[in-house]
Order: C-alpha cells, then sequence, then structure tokens
C-alpha cells in the first residue's frame, strides 16, 4: 500500500512503498525541536514525487545523516542516513527516515511510537 507524504506547502511531496510498524521519536536536540516521528524505509521504498531541487538539507555534528526540508516552508520531510541498528553508522545499509506526521490520509495514532535515547547516545 503506496503512502503518500507532503510538507505544509506541498511543495516537497513524497511517498513510501508501505505503511510503518513503528516510528522513532528520537530525543536528539535536533529531532526533539524538529517533533519528527520517523518510519525507516530502504532507499528503493522512498520517491520523491516532487522536483529535488524543493528539498534543502542540514547536516550537524559528525555530519552523517543528511536532514532534508521543503527549502519553501520549512518542514522536516526526510533524512538520509547509514543504518545505526548495531549502535555504529553502516554505510552500506543506507536508510530513509521519513517523517510520518506528513503522511496524507493515514492515522498516525495505529503504529508504536519507539523512543531512542538520542539525547545521551550521540
Amino acid at each position: 500500500m503506496t503512502i503518500k507524504g507532503s510538507c505544509h506547502c506541498k511543495a516537497t511531496t513524497f511517498e513510501v512503498a508501505e505503511a510503518p510498524q513503528t516510528v522513532t521519536q528520537c530525543t536528539c536536540s535536533f529531532c526533539s525541536k524538529r517533533g519528527s516521528l520517523w518510519a525507516y524505509y530502504v532507499p528503493s521504498q522512498f520517491k520523491l514525487t516532487s522536483p529535488p531541487q524543493n528539498v534543502s538539507f542540514y547536516r550537524w555534528g559528525s555530519k552523517t545523516v543528511k536532514h532534508g526540508f521543503c527549502a519553501t516552508c520549512g518542514c522536516g520531510t526526510f533524512t538520509e542516513t547509514p543504518d545505526w541498528s548495531t549502535g555504529k553508522p553502516d554505510f552500506d545499509n543506507p536508510k530513509i527516515s521519513v517523517n510520518s506526521r506528513l503522511f496524507d490520509d493515514f492515522d498516525l495514532d495505529t503504529v508504536e511510537v519507539v523512543v531512542i535515547d538520542g539525547k545521551n547516545l550521540w
């Protein structure tokens, strides 16, 4: 089941291949200020459906994660990140984390929220 999403102004649009089983709330300084709930996908499950120039990127700290946001309205949309499931960055297995709060016509209340302690992990 494809799920579509967009930023507030709809200049940045995307779709993912399926509904997330869980979403992640990270407590790091950036994610907590952003308020995102991340749904993780392999790159082939994510498709940017708007022009790439509508997305700007921000990298902080180690510059390992590329945080995308709409260049027009500023909504945090998705990130390009290595797999962190082992606690260390696995660059051979990239992930796309999507701000699930931006999904259109999707009941986010039906999905389990997993909290990770990014405040103390990195």
